[in-house]
Parts: C-alpha cells; sequence; structure tokens
C-alpha cells in the first residue's frame, strides 16, 4: 500500500509542475494546450456564464470581467494543490515522521506539506529521504512563486496593448465598431489609399494577438473597459473591412488589405480552436446569424460611395466577398459564443456610441 501510494504521489506531483510549466513558460502549439488548466477553465467557465447571463448587461458584462482574473488565480490553487497532495503522499509513503518518533496521521503530513511547499514548515523530517524531499517541495514551492510574480506582467503588458488598439479603433468605428463605420470614414478621409495604409498598422497588432492569446489563453476572459468594446469585435471588424476591400477595391490600393486579411483569418481559426476545440473540429458556429444580408450590402455600397469610397467592382464581386466572409466569420461566431463577446454586424446599430465624444462632453467642450 506505502508504495503504490508512493507511485501516486509522485506522479501527481510530476504532473502538476509539467502542467505548470506548460501553463506558464511553455509557449503552445495550438493543437497542444494544457489539459488541466483548459480544463479547469471550461468546466468552471460555464457555470459562471450560465449564472452571468440571469444578469441585466450591464451587471453580466461587470461579473463576466471578473472570471479572467478569477480563472488565473484557480488555475495557480489547483496545481498548488495538487503538489502538496502529492508530496504529502510521499511523506506518507516513505513513514517521514514530523511530529516525534510514532507515525504521523495523513493530515499532519498533509499539513507539513503544505508548510513546506508555502516556506512556512515548523519541523522536520526525522528520516535522510523525508529530509531530501522537504528540499525538492521547497524548492518547487519558491520556483512557482517566483514564476508567477514572472507572469503576472507579462500578461498584463499584453492586456493593455491589446486594449490600446481596441480604445483607438473606437474614433473611427464607432463602439460596437463596424465595418461600415470603418470604411464609410476611411472615404470620407482618403479613400481607398488612407484605408489601406490604416489596415497596414492591424496586421502587426493582429499577429501580435494572436501569438499573446494563444500563449496566454486566459487573456480572451479579459474583458475591455468599457461597454460593448472587446478584443474580437475589433478584430472582426478589421477583418470585414479587409474583405470588403478585397472584393470591392481597386488592385493597386488593397496590398495591405490582403496581407491584413491573411493573418486576422490565421488569428481567429486558431484561437476558436483553442477556446471551443469541439465546435471547431464539428464546424458548429450555432445558429448562426446573418451579419450582411443581401439588403445590408446594398446599403452599405450605397453608404460608402456617398462617402468618396467608391468602387468598380468586377464581375462576382459579391459573391467573392461571401466566400471571404465564409472563410471566417464562423470562427468569429464559435469564439463570440464560447466568450459571451458580443459580435456587431457590418452595419451599425442604432446604439452605436463613441466614448470619445462622450468624454468630451462631460469635460464641457
Amino acid at each position: 500500500m506505502h508504495l503504490l501510494i508512493g507511485i501516486l504521489g509522485a506522479a501527481l506531483v510530476l504532473l502538476m509542475v509539467a502542467e505548470y510549466f506548460s501553463t506558464f513558460l511553455l509557449p503552445r502549439r495550438v493543437k497542444r494546450d494544457p489539459r488541466i488548466a483548459r480544463g479547469i477553465l471550461r468546466w468552471l467557465w460555464t457555470p459562471w456564464r450560465w449564472a452571468a447571463g440571469r444578469l441585466p448587461p450591464r451587471s453580466a458584462d461587470t461579473v463576466l470581467g471578473i472570471w479572467g482574473p478569477l480563472g488565473l488565480l484557480t488555475i495557480l490553487a489547483v496545481l498548488s494543490a495538487g503538489v502538496i497532495l502529492g508530496f504529502a503522499a510521499l511523506y506518507w509513503a516513505t513513514s517521514s515522521h514530523v511530529e516525534g518518533p510514532q507515525p504521523s496521521r495523513f493530515g499532519d503530513y498533509l499539513y507539513f506539506s503544505g508548510g513546506t511547499f508555502f516556506s512556512a514548515a515548523t519541523s522536520n523530517p526525522t528520516l535522510a529521504v523525508g529530509k531530501a524531499l522537504q528540499i525538492v517541495q521547497a524548492a518547487i514551492g519558491l520556483g512557482f512563486l517566483g514564476l508567477v510574480i514572472a507572469y503576472l506582467p507579462a500578461l498584463f503588458q499584453a492586456f493593455s496593448q491589446r486594449e490600446t488598439a481596441v480604445s483607438r479603433l473606437d474614433p473611427r468605428a464607432g463602439t460596437p465598431p463596424t465595418a461600415a463605420a470603418l470604411l464609410e470614414r476611411s472615404g470620407l478621409r482618403g479613400g481607398w489609399r488612407e484605408l489601406d495604409e490604416y489596415l497596414h498598422e492591424w496586421e502587426t497588432w493582429t499577429a501580435e494577438l494572436m501569438e499573446t492569446h494563444l500563449s496566454y489563453p486566459i487573456l480572451g476572459y479579459f474583458r475591455s473597459q468599457h461597454i460593448g468594446q472587446n478584443w474580437l469585435a475589433a478584430l472582426t471588424t478589421v477583418v470585414d473591412a479587409c474583405a470588403y476591400a478585397i472584393a470591392y477595391g481597386p488592385d493597386e490600393a488593397i496590398e495591405a488589405a490582403e496581407l491584413t486579411f491573411r493573418i486576422g483569418r490565421h488569428a481567429l481559426a486558431d484561437l476558436a480552436f483553442v477556446f471551443d476545440p469541439g465546435a471547431t473540429r464539428r464546424g458548429d458556429a450555432g445558429q448562426r446569424h446573418e451579419r450582411l444580408t443581401p439588403q445590408a450590402l446594398a446599403e452599405l455600397r450605397r453608404r460608402l460611395e456617398s462617402s468618396g469610397l467608391r468602387s468598380e467592382p468586377g464581375e462576382g464581386a459579391e459573391e467573392r466577398l461571401a466566400s471571404l466572409r465564409a472563410s471566417y466569420e464562423p470562427y468569429a461566431i464559435v469564439i463570440a459564443r464560447q466568450l459571451r463577446l458580443g459580435l456587431p454586424d457590418w452595419l451599425p446599430a442604432e446604439t452605436v456610441r463613441e466614448y470619445w465624444r462622450v468624454a468630451r462632453t462631460r469635460r464641457g467642450d
């Protein structure tokens, strides 16, 4: 029995250390996400999301926003608890007495293991093997703490860079952002050339977002400071604008749009697999909402022609746009459904806000 418990304890410790290494240190492949961390996020997120859905919209967004930091702390707590339990089993299996010459109860070993992990142990094992285990566990506990201290600044720096770009989109595309607003205002400012230069800036942001959210999936659960803004809506709006430019724009002014579209579609596909691999494998986007109906496309083209973003579409432009949309919209819908993030239509709704205008009004400008 002691041998079996010792083997199970050692296996648990190795599993927790490997999971911790994969979660906080190892750059991840898309299809090799740490199973325990991913499981914790998905299992606990489902009831949390359900409970938030019973609240008013503003309160629901606040509750959903809490989950990002809380999920990170939950992962740390579970992995640490696994290490503590595994070492307690090893102390018990090796009969490393920690309270006098008599065999200790398992609860005593568990208490001693927790104290050693947090460098607060007040007693010592009597056997050499127990002392060796104590040193190893203390080193693991110190490593866990040091890695977390180093991990958090990188995490919040990535979050800050993401939100900076999301906020910058508000004056150009409104809140929630829409491709129609982004395209129309680009037409008023300078036409296709100006739009292509702006989309070129988003190529880098999109690549950085894909890299950080694949490395730190917990970032996907961190929500923006303003209601109606989120990283998925910003990314989808930019990819929408790229798709329209490719289908309807002149060939000499869509180079950046093509490159940004490719990296944007790549990001949506990979992140959809990370956040909901089952739906992605099945090709299941749920009850798919038609974001751009034929009537909406006609209205969009009318508005853009009026803004100065004129186009002379060749034969099959509408079909090409539909094909481009089909290559990324299902992934955006999967992510939006899984993370409960708003995904705007192409045309702005009546509830569109511009926070920069609100800020000016509050200052009395």
